[in-house]
């Protein structure tokens, strides 16, 4: 009787584990894909049905409280540290999608759309007009 316990509790853990594991929701690590450093932690989370993004935690020294200088309107001059910089994307199957992201470093926004790649990746394509013209980031989830 313990045994069977056992297996369907172990069962359960990893059904669970592999669910979460499948989702755009959660911590991911940003890699700068110019200098291939880690760049900061972004939390993915939804409300109200949308998709949004915001950063958690700078990685790079010394620039841990960074301000958005580059940025315009309501963002320019605050701490990079919590802005949101993905501001509700709407799922369309297996891709969000319909919403814009923010690149601190330049202070530019573009359209973006997200997929999962494979369960501890996320691509997230930034474009301008069509998403063949654009750059994409894979950024890894953080356990």
């Amino acid at each position: 009787m313990k045994k069977h316990l056992t297996i369907t509790l172990m069962l359960a853990l990893a059904i669970s584990f592999t669910a979460s594991s499948q989702s755009i929701f959660g911590k991911w690590k940003t890699i700068d894909d110019e200098t291939g450093k880690e760049k900061s932690i972004v939390e993915v989370y939804k409300k109200d049905g949308k998709a949004y993004a915001k950063i958690l935690q700078l990685l790079e020294k010394g620039k841990e409280n960074k301000l958005c200088e580059e940025c315009k309107g309501n963002k320019k001059n605050k701490p990079i540290k919590g802005m949101v910089i993905i501001d509700g994307l709407k799922e369309d199957g297996d891709e969000w999608n319909g919403a814009k992201i923010l690149d601190p470093k330049t202070g530019k926004e573009y359209k973006c759309y997200i997929t999962l790649d494979g369960n501890n990746k996320l691509k997230v394509r930034g474009y301008i007009g069509f998403a063949l013209i654009g750059r994409t980031q894979h950024w890894s989830r953080v356990q």
